[in-house]
């Protein structure tokens, strides 16, 4: 067996996934700061562990010296979206991005066509450049696409493949195939509910970015007026908040704003 130094082996897929995150997230954090939906509710990375590799080499007849070529999920990027309607526009994300910083290897879709064990997700496999002391090198990456519910249940699914060895009694995984069925019915409900929800977090997600603003902005205003206007603020701006109306908050903003051109000009006179 030749040997490997594994910590050095892995550097290159721990930093492919490290940039794919940030990417990911960055994209994500564009959609919020727009207040349009994101599709990426949350993003995961990891780098299989050496064990994991050597088992999974073990399982597919891989040689430790064509574990490049024969195992393509060392690096895996995981993509939990909100909606089953999330993540095809998660696949067309990274369709868009091919030629442009990753190659698509192959897609298979577990959402349409799920496995017999009932697990659904949607598999992308990519091939991501990385710049290293020796050069540009092409590191393979597993995208893996899925709902929260979907993502549930892949966990527990893992877990009991790992208690039983690969091999979950067979009354088990008949429960487990039902639960699956259960839990990608309700990703089909929320699909009924989708714009409502929707809708509700962009008010949520607004009226959060206006407490914030308007705080600071009492803040700020805290160093040109009195202690005693300052508290009359808060209390105002507390009684607004309670009401749940973003109307109002917004009006209470724009008051802010203008004391802070009054103050700011006396100031400067």
């Amino acid at each position: 067996m030749p040997s490997i130094n594994w910590h050095e082996f892995l550097m290159p897929y721990a930093q492919a996934v490290d940039e794919l995150c940030g990417k990911f997230k960055s994209l994500d954090k564009e959609y919020r700061f727009k207040t349009l939906h994101s599709p990426i509710e949350h993003v995961q990375g990891r780098v299989k562990r050496v064990g994991s590799i050597l088992e999974k080499a073990r399982r597919k007849r891989v040689p430790v010296n064509k574990i490049v070529e024969g195992i393509r999920d060392i690096a895996g990027i995981r993509i939990i979206c909100q909606f089953v309607e999330d993540i095809g526009a998660v696949v067309q994300i990274v369709r868009r991005h091919e030629g442009f910083d990753l190659r698509v290897l192959d897609e298979q879709d577990y959402i349409t066509n799920a496995k017999p064990s009932g697990y659904r997700c949607y598999h992308i496999h990519v091939e991501y450049p990385i710049f290293t002391m020796d050069g540009m090198k092409k590191i393979p990456v597993e995208i893996q696409i899925r709902t929260m519910s979907m993502d549930f249940w892949a966990t527990i699914e893992h877990s009991l493949k790992y208690k039983y060895n690969g091999k979950i009694p067979e009354a088990l995984r008949g429960r487990l195939i039902h639960t699956a069925e259960a839990a990608f019915q309700l990703d089909k409900e929320m699909s009924t509910i989708r714009d409502e929800i929707i809708e509700t977090q962009k008010v949520i997600r607004v009226k959060n970015d206006l407490a914030d603003q308007i705080l600071k902005k009492i803040q700020d205003l805290h160093s040109m007026v009195k202690t005693e206007s300052i508290n009359e603020l808060n209390k105002e701006f507390y009684g607004i908040y309670n009401e749940n109306d973003v109307a109002k908050l917004n009006a209470f903003n724009y008051k802010l704003d203008t004391m802070m051109r009054l103050y700011s000009t006396e100031s400067f006179e």
